[in-house]
């Protein structure tokens, strides 16, 4: 298991949640009622960029999963994801009209498509 400080991640350990995401997410999952959930983040083959995301909430860690711990909410990565987002923050932004959400900022992007769904 890795363990990070709050809205901290390196060029060597996987994602990171910042606290503003992590307040989010246990938002979320205390709205859910199943406090053993966590959010799983992956990268998986798709789009017109050649990867996607997906976040979702998960129970189960498997073998081989990362863990990583920010403000006592569990973001788990499968090994093949964390090596794709290594160096990499998920953040939580209010933005009022314009709509909120959590936005992912992957170092190891070389670029996105244009409509903000894959990246390659």
């Amino acid at each position: 298991m890795i363990t990070n400080e709050p809205d901290i991640a390196t060029a060597t350990t996987p994602a990171a949640l910042t606290s503003a995401a992590a307040a989010k997410v246990a938002e979320l999952i205390a709205a859910e009622g199943d406090p053993s959930l966590a959010l799983r983040l992956g990268v998986r083959p798709g789009g017109c960029s050649g990867f996607q995301y997906e976040m979702y909430f998960d129970a189960q860690i498997d073998d081989g999963d990362v863990i990583n711990e920010t403000d006592g909410v569990k973001l788990i990565l499968d090994a093949q994801s964390a090596e794709m987002l290594v160096g990499a923050t998920v953040d939580y932004k209010e933005q009022g009209l314009q709509g909120s959400g959590f936005a992912i900022n992957n170092p190891n992007q070389q670029r996105g498509c244009g409509c903000g769904e894959s990246f390659c």
